[in-house]
């Protein structure tokens, strides 16, 4: 059996984490609940100019997250033309929360903790959901860690045949 390469598909899903795990964060606290904008410590968006530049910033991470989730789906339809790359459900899931509890924890200690430039929660509670956010990442990544390593097990290649 020849040996088998995981790298591509740990790149892919991780990168597919990260962009994943930005989107659910622009999606569901910038937009739906409305709980922060990119700048919203620095530039409350109480003013039409305010929102507008925190829309604009808004924008621009959610650009990053596309060009993130485009990129892993690059990555994985490579790994996936490739037969030394073993198809592995639990590797690629443990990737996936992987990547997105890197994005939590990245943005976590930069943006909220480092820069301060926006609170998931802004408010008396602020802190609590900060720290909140940051466990949440940790607990993604130790998750994702625990399947990447159930995965080393999985040897069989895309198609499920074992090459000579």
């Amino acid at each position: 059996m020849s040996r088998m390469h995981r790298g591509p598909l740990l790149s892919a899903g991780v990168m597919l984490g990260v962009g994943l795990g930005g989107f659910v964060d622009g999606i569901l606290l910038h937009q739906l609940l409305q709980w922060h904008n990119m700048l919203s410590s620095h530039l409350p968006p109480d003013t039409l100019v305010n929102a507008k530049v925190n829309m604009f910033w808004d924008g621009l991470f959610h650009a990053f997250t596309w060009l993130m989730t485009f990129s892993g789906l690059v990555l994985l339809w490579r790994a996936g033309l490739r037969s030394d790359v073993p198809w592995s459900t639990r590797t690629f899931a443990g990737c996936l929360l992987g990547g997105w509890g890197l994005f939590n924890v990245v943005e976590g200690l930069i943006d909220h903790q480092l820069l301060g430039v926006h609170h998931v929660r802004t408010g008396p509670s602020q802190t609590a959901w900060d720290v909140g956010f940051l466990f949440f990442g940790l607990a993604l990544l130790l998750a994702g860690g625990a399947l990447i390593r159930a995965g080393r097990e999985d040897v069989i290649p895309r198609g499920g045949v074992i090459a000579p």
